[in-house]
Formats: structure tokens, C-alpha cells, sequence
């Protein structure tokens, strides 16, 4: 979790990368906010709504094909997953897997990381548990993995969407340095449709999502001294076909000031905090980014309405 507001500017990183994305024009926050525990909630609650087809066709295609994901990462496999949450999607790939040979977990919060893996210790208990708080945007050191077990990295949810595109290429490379020669990633990814679907999962009609954005200010407020009033920004979410994103938007509806960390930045009536991007893929999209990163791209399991994807993406030995 990030640091209490008395730690020196130097020593913090979130903050240093808040007060860089406040300076910008247009203003930005990382959407790595999203998740304390009143954030962690709503995200659940999104999750169940009727709009948001994400999380339930992402375990839709799992269940369905869990079976063959294990098959291909092979007996004995390591699996290091990245944004482990609450561990629900984890859990089908562990009881597909034969013999796994180590969980590790990789999350920046730290209360649900230590809950979520005492709980998996208690369920598996053949299985080490080497739980990483960290933040998996950066690089991340891992614990020290079986020799001879294959590395197969785990990053469901179309989080990928959430990297602009050289990011995401970024990303993958280090994974992909984690995973060595041999290694696999199952990657969950959400598939280009049509705007009227994306907005309403972006922006659904009980203002579960709207909240869900504003809370990101209800954080900086508590955690960064910050005076955001949270009744004078309106959630947007907007469908950007050429980039191929869905962005979500923080509305000033009144010019104001705000003080964060004890820095004040001026917002005009209008005037936009970029708080998410969420990119889609189509085939051509995923291949560039799977080659960019030296991957290939080796199955995709998709749903009835081709909504979503789960790709096994294989490292490229020869990259």
C-alpha cells in the first residue's frame, strides 16, 4: 500500500507519479488508485453487474477450457501470477494443474495478498505459496522457483488493456524475462465491439462505475492531505475507436483549485483527469503485441459472442 503523507516526496513513487500525471496536460492519475479496500469493493460490485460482461465471460471461457490451459503449461509448472486479487480465477487453473510446483502471487495490496494466500496455503497445501507485494508495473523480483519447473505467468482480467500500448509491450517483456526460455503466459484480453457495449460496461446505469472513479479522489484525500470535493467531478466514459481504448474521465464541473501533497493545481470548468484507459484487440492488435514483446501467440479460447479472449501466449526462443 502507498506510504503515509509524512514520508518524504523522494521516498514515495505513487506520489511522485501522481503529482507528475496533475502537471500534465491533460491531467492523469494511475490507475493503479483504483484499488483500496472501498475501491477493491466496488470493483466487486461492478463485476456483478449486468453491463459489465468482462469478469463473467473471462471464467466462462476458463471453466470451459481449463482443462487444455493446464494440459499445455505441463506437469509440474510454476505459476506466477500477476494482480492476484482475491484469487477466484487462480484457483480453476490449480485445480486443473498437475502437480503445481509453486503459487506465486504478485499484488500491491498487502492485507488482501497476506488473507488471499494464507487462504491458498490452507487449500493446497502441497503447493508452496510465495506470496510478492509489489507493484507488478515495475520490475519485480520473484522467489526462488523450482529449476526444472516451467514458468507459466497467469494475468487474467484484461488488466493488459489497461498499459497504452508501448507500456503493455514493456510489460510483457519483463514477464517474459521472468519466464526464461520455455516459459507460457495466459493472458486474458477483451475483444473490439461495438461502442454501445463498451460504454454501458464503462458506465452503468446505477453509477456503480461513476463511483468507483470518484474514489480515486476519496484516496488521495485521506492518504496524500489532498481536498478534491468529490460533488464537483462527474464520471465520463468515452469510446475511442482510432486508438481503439475506452477512457474513463474525471469532469470538473466548476473552475477550482485542489491541493494535493501540498501542491494546488487549478481546474477549469470542463476540464478532464484522465483516470483509465482500457484498450480492446482484435487479432492483428494481439499479434503485434505478442511479437513486440517476444511472444507468439499459441491458442485463444473465446466465448458464444466473441466477446473476450484467454490467449496462451509461448516466449519466442529465438527473440
Amino acid at each position: 500500500m502507498t506510504a503515509p503523507l509524512a514520508r518524504p516526496l523522494g521516498d514515495d513513487p505513487v506520489l511522485v507519479e501522481i503529482l507528475a500525471g496533475l502537471r500534465g496536460s491533460p491531467k492523469t492519475l494511475p490507475p493503479k488508485l483504483f484499488y483500496d479496500a472501498a475501491g477493491a469493493e466496488l470493483f466487486e460490485r461492478i463485476c456483478e453487474l449486468d453491463e459489465y460482461y468482462l469478469t463473467r465471460t473471462e471464467l466462462t471461457i476458463l471453466r470451459r477450457h481449463v482443462g487444455e490451459i493446464a494440459a499445455l503449461a505441463g506437469p509440474r509448472a510454476a505459476l506466477v501470477e500477476y494482480g492476484s486479487g482475491a484469487g477466484v480465477k487462480v484457483r480453476l487453473l490449480l485445480d486443473a494443474m498437475e502437480d503445481p510446483a509453486a503459487y506465486v502471487p504478485i499484488d500491491i495490496s498487502r492485507e488482501q495478498l497476506a488473507r488471499v494466500a494464507s487462504e491458498l496455503a490452507a487449500e493446497y497445501r502441497t503447493v508452496p505459496i510465495l506470496p510478492v507485494c509489489a507493484d507488478y508495473t515495475a520490475p519485480v523480483v520473484i522467489p526462488d522457483l523450482p529449476q526444472r519447473a516451467r514458468r507459466v505467468a497467469f494475468f487474467p482480467g484484461s488488466t493488459i488493456g489497461n498499459f497504452h500500448p508501448p507500456e503493455a509491450t514493456a510489460f510483457l517483456r519483463r514477464v517474459r524475462r521472468t519466464l526464461g526460455r520455455d516459459g507460457l503466459l495466459i493472458l486474458g484480453v477483451d475483444r473490439r465491439k461495438d461502442a454501445a457495449t463498451l460504454h454501458a460496461a464503462y458506465d452503468d446505469a446505477q453509477g456503480v462505475t461513476a463511483a468507483f472513479n470518484r474514489n480515486m479522489l476519496a484516496r488521495l484525500n485521506r492518504e496524500y492531505g489532498a481536498d478534491f470535493d468529490l460533488a464537483r467531478f462527474r464520471h465520463r466514459a468515452v469510446w475511442n475507436d482510432e486508438a481503439s481504448r475506452v477512457e474513463m474521465h474525471l469532469v470538473s464541473t466548476a473552475d477550482q483549485c485542489v491541493h494535493v501533497a501540498g501542491q494546488t493545481f487549478h481546474f477549469a470548468r470542463g476540464e478532464t483527469l484522465w483516470t483509465e484507459s482500457s484498450y480492446k484487440y482484435d487479432r492483428q492488435r494481439l499479434d503485434a503485441l505478442a511479437s513486440g514483446a517476444g511472444f507468439s501467440v499459441a491458442r485463444l479460447w473465446t466465448d458464444e459472442g466473441e466477446r473476450f479472449w484467454v490467449a496462451a501466449l509461448e516466449v519466442r526462443p529465438d527473440v
